[in-house]
């Protein structure tokens, strides 16, 4: 018998709770929410990977205040490394069937890691993060052109990046 999976709307709440009053880091997962399932739909057939990103956007930087409280930073290494037990302690009381939880899991642990890719959902996430990331953190123009040329890949976000940021080229 197949284990039926949450609704993302219940990891979305149970992300929102956890992150409490950080308005900031709630408005950042639900933009990079917003622009992993707007790249999926075009560049992802299979809906369960596109579910299982879903849900990994939700909840990819959900290490962060771990990391914080354990390292006195927010750094991308240390919110891959504290990010997949805090992501496991939400989604195994929701039901998550553990191969997606898994799978989640890996995601967060190599959100900030753009070498190997290591799959469209992966892509996919790093896409959406920065689209996210380059207009909260004001990153500059040349920043933004070295992810388009090393980094993106997927037909969708680059023309998301280069339409939001670099529309006078």
């Amino acid at each position: 018998m197949e284990q039926r999976r949450p609704p993302a709307e219940h990891v979305l709440r149970a992300a929102i709770a956890y992150n409490r009053t950080d308005a900031a880091r709630i408005h950042h997962l639900i933009k990079v929410t917003g622009f992993a399932q707007a790249i999926a739909e075009t560049e992802i057939a299979d809906e369960d990977t596109r579910y299982t990103l879903e849900i990994a956007a939700i909840l990819h930087d959900i290490g962060i205040h771990e990391a914080e409280r354990k390292h006195g930073s927010s750094a991308g290494p240390y919110q891959e490394q504290e990010g997949p037990a805090v992501a496991r302690s939400i989604l195994e009381p929701l039901g998550m069937p553990e191969e997606i939880t898994a799978r989640v899991c890996w995601l967060i642990a190599h959100h900030h890691t753009v070498n190997p890719i290591g799959g469209p959902d992966h892509q996919i996430l790093l896409e959406a993060d920065f689209l996210v990331n380059a207009y909260e953190e004001c990153l500059p123009r040349t920043a933004v052109e070295t992810f388009c040329r090393t980094v993106a890949r997927t037909e969708t976000g680059t023309e998301m990046i280069r339409g939001l940021y670099l529309s006078n080229e």
